[in-house]
Formats: structure tokens, sequence, C-alpha cells
């Protein structure tokens, strides 16, 4: 394991550990999956790591505007694990998608006739998302894992990617290889969430107890705005957003938020409460959204000005 520029390089054997001790506020429910097309296979030389990575955040900073590299991970094709933006910060993935997402890239063009993936690549990319899946006690199917070409003209992660970029390309030759290497691994509810609020100062620090008194949590970053937060227990302002640790922040800068699922195949996301406002997005049918308002039959998605029909939700 080395870091350098912020960024750390591991094995798949490595990252495992470095999953388990990590705790992560921000409520994840999707793996993202991409390749970046460019830099491909021709720019890595064994070695570049770092070199290569520090050069994709640069393009994403100064180029796209973005605040921080786009992805959590990059993976390499000699199988190596890299660190990216933050795990509590949204990623830059997929218009729509970003939101409660973890954001993977994959270091090749793997479009028909491109790069051909290396085995080591391939089985990092598997473990990790098993990984992934495991540690935020995600089911493994097409709500959980996607892929960038669903919903977009780009072909990323490739027509190539484990068999193919279209739906059934990813339940017929990638879920299987995930669910093999979960190990019989399944999601089961998690009964001692009392639940969910998202943050809404732009940046909540974390204390060891419910109240200013207590210090700060070393082993917590602060949480960013707009984060999605699961909640064990409850004391007068303050949340406890941990299971088993005692991690708290102030209820002051939260709302409460209601998780629902979509029940139609397509469901229209406005930007207001009616259809007289604009169509912004679409869901597909078992989406998750945590809904914190009302309006008559229209429901607002988390804080932004996105609005759904709840005749078409149906609750966690």
């Amino acid at each position: 394991m080395e870091t350098k520029f912020n960024f750390t390089k591991m094995t798949l054997a490595e990252f495992e550990t470095w999953l388990q001790a990590i705790r992560v506020g921000r409520t994840i429910l999707k793996v993202q999956q991409h390749h970046t097309y460019i830099p491909s296979y021709q720019h890595f030389n064994g070695s570049n790591h770092f070199q290569m990575q520090r050069s994709m955040q640069n393009v994403h900073i100064n180029s796209n505007g973005w605040s921080d590299i786009a992805q959590h991970f990059t993976i390499f094709p000699d199988g190596t694990i890299m660190t990216g933006r933050s795990l509590e910060s949204t990623p830059a993935g997929i218009v729509g998608q970003n939101s409660n997402a973890i954001c993977m890239e994959h270091i090749g063009f793997f479009d028909k006739n491109k790069d051909q993936m290396s085995a080591e690549q391939a089985a990092s990319i598997v473990g990790v998302t098993a990984l992934l899946c495991k540690k935020f006690n995600l089911p493994v199917n097409l709500q959980t894992i996607i892929y960038h070409h669903w919903y977009s003209s780009k072909s990323c992660p490739g027509t190539n990617f484990f068999g193919g970029n279209k739906r059934n390309d990813c339940e017929q030759h990638f879920l299987p290889l995930v669910r093999q290497a979960m190990q019989g691994s399944v999601k089961s509810s998690d009964e001692s969430i009392l639940k969910y609020a998202i943050t809404t100062a732009s940046r909540l620090n974390v204390r060891r107890g419910p109240g200013t008194n207590f210090p700060l949590a070393k082993d917590r970053a602060p949480l960013e705005a707009n984060s999605v937060i699961r909640i064990y227990n409850e004391q007068p302002s303050w949340y406890q957003i941990s299971k088993n640790a005692d991690h708290w922040v102030s209820s002051r800068f939260t709302q409460d938020v209601t998780r629902f699922k979509v029940k139609p195949a397509v469901l229209n996301v406005r930007s207001g409460p009616g259809t007289n406002f604009f169509i912004v997005d679409k869901l597909r049918k078992d989406e998750d959204v945590f809904i914190s308002e009302f309006s008559g039959i229209w429901a607002k998605i988390g804080l932004e000005d996105r609005w759904v029909s709840k005749n078409f939700l149906e609750e966690f």
C-alpha cells in the first residue's frame, strides 16, 4: 500500500482490509461502472499509476470544472486499485444517478476491437464490486450495479466490457461473477435504522457523543451537503449515524426524509410539483428515492427541485 498526492494505491487484498476499516456516513445504494477511454492501455507503463491519477484529477478540475477527480476508485490494467475522491462526496459519474452512488473508473478503452482487458484487472473489477456490495449491504442486481451507457449515448464502460454494455449483458456476464465473488452473501434489511435524514449544512461535523462538548470523531470526515444519512439513535437535537460506534451529528443541520421505491417501469421527474413543469429526468422501476416533502400528490426528491408523483411510489 502506497500513498501519494492524497491517493492510496492498493492490491485487492489490501483494499479489502482498507474497506473493512473505513466508515461512510453517506447512504450508498448503487455502484457505477465506467471505462476511462482516455487514458487507455496505451498510456499505462506499469509504474505510472499516480501520474495517471493526478492527470485525470487535473482534467476533471481544470477542464470539467468539477470539485475533484470524478471517481472514488480507479482500477488499473495490472489490477491495482487507487482511491480518488472522498467516499463522503457524491461522484461526477452519471447525470441523474450520482446521489447515493460510488463511481468506479477502469483504465482502458473497452469497446470491441480496442483494449483487451487483462485477467488481473477483470479480477479486481469483480472483486471490488463484490466487496462494495458486501460493505454497503447491496443486493446484486441491475438497480445497484449500473453502467454509464444505460443513461447516456456513450458506450461506457465499453461494448466489450464483460460481454457487452447492455442491461442484458450485465445480467448474463457480469452480475454472476460478482455474486460468486460475494460467496453467498445476501442483502438483509437493517432493522436497527430508525429513519433517514439529509444534511443541509455545507459540512457537518461528526462527534463522539450527542453534544458539542464531545470531541470530533477522528476516524470520520465531516459529512457534505445533501448527503442522505442513516439514523440509529436519537437524542434531543442529535442523531447517531453509526450502528456500532458513538458517532453523532447535530439534527439541526439535517432534514428528515422517507425512503421510497419507484413502482412503474419509467417515472418522469419534473422541475416542480405539477405536469406543467419540465421533465428533467426519468427513474426506473425499483430505484430508491428519498422524499423530503409533499405538495398535494407530488413528492420532492431530496433538497433539489426534482418532483415525482407520489402515486407511483411505494414506501421502502
